[in-house]
C-alpha cells in the first residue's frame, strides 16, 4: 500500500473531505469540494463557480476539459471511498457527454458504481447545475483496481 493511499485511507476514516481534496493537485486547482448527504451517505462532489473556470466568454460557458476533469475526479475519489483501496485506481477509459452548456455558477455530481470485480470497476457519472435530472454531462469510466495477481 503506497503512502498516499494509507492516507487517504485514514482521511476517509475521519471523514476530512477538505484534507482529501487537498491531497489530490488537479482537485484542489480546480476547486473541488465534496461531502456526504442523506440519510444513505451517498457522496456529492461540488465545483462551485469561478471566473477562472470559463471557457467560452461570449455565453459565457464552463470550459468542457474543467467539467471532465471534475467529473473524472469525481469517480476516481468516489472509487476509492467506497472501497478499502490498496493502490491507486488507474483509469483505462473515460467516455464523456455533453448534454447542455454548463452556465457560470455551481456545478455538481454524483456517481455510481455499476461493477465492481477483483481488478476493474465501472462508475458513472452525472453532473448538472439546477436539476440532477437535466445534467450538463454524463460520463462512463473504468477503472483497472489491481495489477498484481498474488
Amino acid at each position: 500500500m503506497s503512502d498516499f493511499t494509507e492516507r487517504f485511507n485514514r482521511l476517509r476514516d475521519e471523514k476530512n473531505y477538505r484534507a482529501i481534496i487537498d491531497a489530490i493537485p488537479y482537485a484542489r486547482l480546480m476547486g473541488v469540494e465534496f461531502g456526504e448527504e442523506g440519510e444513505e451517505g451517498a457522496l456529492l462532489f461540488t465545483l462551485p463557480f469561478a471566473e477562472r473556470n470559463v471557457g467560452n466568454t461570449t455565453l459565457p460557458a464552463l470550459h468542457g476539459g474543467l467539467i471532465g476533469g471534475f467529473m473524472e475526479n469525481a469517480a476516481l475519489i468516489h472509487l476509492m471511498w467506497n472501497r478499502e483501496s490498496l493502490e491507486i485506481p488507474k483509469i483505462v477509459d473515460f467516455s464523456l457527454d455533453y448534454l447542455r452548456p454548463g452556465r457560470p455558477q455551481t456545478l455538481f455530481a454524483r456517481c455510481e458504481i455499476t461493477k465492481q470485480g477483483k481488478r476493474v470497476a465501472h462508475v458513472l457519472i452525472e453532473a448538472w447545475q439546477d436539476s440532477p435530472e437535466k445534467p450538463v454531462a454524463v460520463a462512463r469510466a473504468h477503472f483497472l483496481l489491481a495489477t498484481n495477481t498474488n
